[in-house]
């Protein structure tokens, strides 16, 4: 069951890919610090063993699992990852909904693919009239940009 956006404006344009590049950098830094977090975590369940073939594997299938929790938690939450939010990006379905767990794995699952042949998935973005990538179009959702939040009368920053 798909939920929709408290705050849905009215005229919601897709995202750029410099803003979306932007977003991923962010997210980046803070999917390496889970990766560095499961490493510690792996290293010490396994008393250093993180080495071996099996130890190896297990670690970098955590760190790939708790990678997919993070977009899918946030996705399907508020649609916005914590860099998403400060591109003021968001991701939701076509028809403007918060995206189920099925259609973020299929989003993550597909910007992995998309990446494969030199960002070309991305790229393709640039060439269509929708500006769809091809994780976009599998998934059935898009990243929208949201516009500015006016400020509150009397609160100063």
């Amino acid at each position: 069951m798909q939920r929709p956006f408290r705050d849905t404006p009215p005229d919601l344009k897709p995202a750029t890919l410099g803003k979306r590049l932007l977003a991923m950098v962010y997210d980046g830094l803070i999917l390496v610090s889970i990766w560095i977090g499961v490493a510690i975590i792996s290293t010490a369940i396994n008393q250093g063993g993180v080495t071996s073939p099996m130890g190896r594997a297990a670690m970098q299938s955590a760190q790939f699992c708790f990678s997919f929790l993070f977009f899918g938690y946030f996705w399907t939450r508020n649609g916005q990852t914590l860099g998403m939010q400060a591109w003021r990006l968001r991701a939701q379905t076509f028809d403007g909904q918060r995206m189920s767990w099925t259609q973020a794995l299929i989003r993550f699952l597909g910007a992995i693919v998309s990446w494969i042949p030199a960002g070309l998935g991305y790229i393709w973005m640039l060439f269509g009239d929708e500006r769809l990538t091809w994780h976009d179009r599998w998934s059935e959702t898009l990243i929208v940009s949201m516009p500015k939040q006016p400020r509150k009368k009397g609160v100063k920053k």
